[in-house]
């Protein structure tokens, strides 16, 4: 049970042990050494997802067919996720933007979130066959009702206008958090909205651990965060703005807007309420992909 076990092993951290065992060598022969033996520095890696369920290609696969079926037939298909939230206030933001020299912006030594410093919270939808992004920025809760009510908005602000002879909708989600396939209050407030907007909307869900493959990560908020790298947030307006004018060469828009409604947690759903739910579950997988209808 060597010391070195639970130290950081720098070069000179490991050239004081080796003289402690009666050797002589510096820190710059052992740092040539790891180097001959072929070490570097490495980082972790986000790698591991836990388990892999016995038919997680089989449901790409099933979601993928769905999204082509929807795209033939000029019915939207949209990817949905929560980003991460953000600090509102002037506080470090990730990342380096070009500025004179020696005059960076200055930002708060401490990241600490306060009532005058909330939180924000970007609820994207990402149109996959129009290259088009909606973000709903939500101030209280990241819940069930707020997904929903965020994919709402999108619909009667953009995608009526976009698809306005649309008749169905498919929905690409995680399997957890306010997209989970086992939320009943998601399925509830669907059929609300189903209803609301005459759609048949099918949900297809991602397998647990997958959610990197989902579209909106890698083609709508990755473009998001490069936009705003190395500027504070410093008040939502800012982050609005941002937002909208995020765009790439492959000729991707982005609107949002601001929701300042209040989306409280714990919600209970009753089993009356689901059976008033018109839920008609796929035959494969119906836990992760099912339809609602009007």
């Amino acid at each position: 049970m060597s010391p070195l076990r639970w130290t950081c092993k720098s070069t000179r951290q490991l050239s004081g042990e080796l003289v402690r065992q009666g050797y002589r060598v510096s820190h710059m022969t052992v740092a040539e050494l790891l180097h001959r033996l072929d070490y570097s520095l490495q980082a972790n890696a986000k790698t591991l997802e836990g388990c892999h369920h016995a038919d997680r290609n089989d449901q790409f696969n099933y979601i993928n067919a769905k999204v082509k079926h929807f795209l033939q037939r000029g019915q939207p298909v949209i990817s949905v996720d929560t980003k991460k939230k953000e600090l509102v206030g002037n506080f470090k933001n990730g990342g380096r933007e070009w500025g004179r020299k020696g005059e960076p912006e200055e930002v708060e030594v401490h990241d600490f979130a306060t009532t005058e410093s909330p939180k924000v919270i970007p609820y994207g939808i990402y149109d996959i066959g129009k290259n088009m992004g909606w973000v709903n920025v939500g101030c209280d809760h990241d819940t069930a009702s707020f997904a929903v009510a965020s994919i709402r908005r999108w619909w009667w602000n953009m995608g009526q206008e976009v698809y306005p002879e649309a008749e169905e909708l498919l929905i690409c989600a995680d399997g957890g958090g306010s997209n989970g396939y086992r939320v009943r209050l998601r399925k509830v407030e669907l059929q609300s909205w189903a209803t609301e907007a005459g759609l048949r909307i099918t949900t297809c869900h991602f397998p647990p651990g997958t959610s990197k493959w989902n579209n909106i990560e890698h083609r709508l908020f990755s473009h998001i965060s490069m936009n705003w790298r190395g500027r504070p947030l410093v008040s939502h307006e800012v982050i609005v703005k941002l937002i909208c004018k995020t765009s790439t060469r492959n000729g991707l828009r982005i609107r949002a807007k601001l929701d300042k409604r209040k989306y409280p947690t714990k919600v209970k759903v009753s089993d009356e309420e689901m059976e008033r739910v018109k839920l008609k579950p796929h035959k494969f997988h119906g836990e992760w992909n099912y339809s609602i209808c009007p």
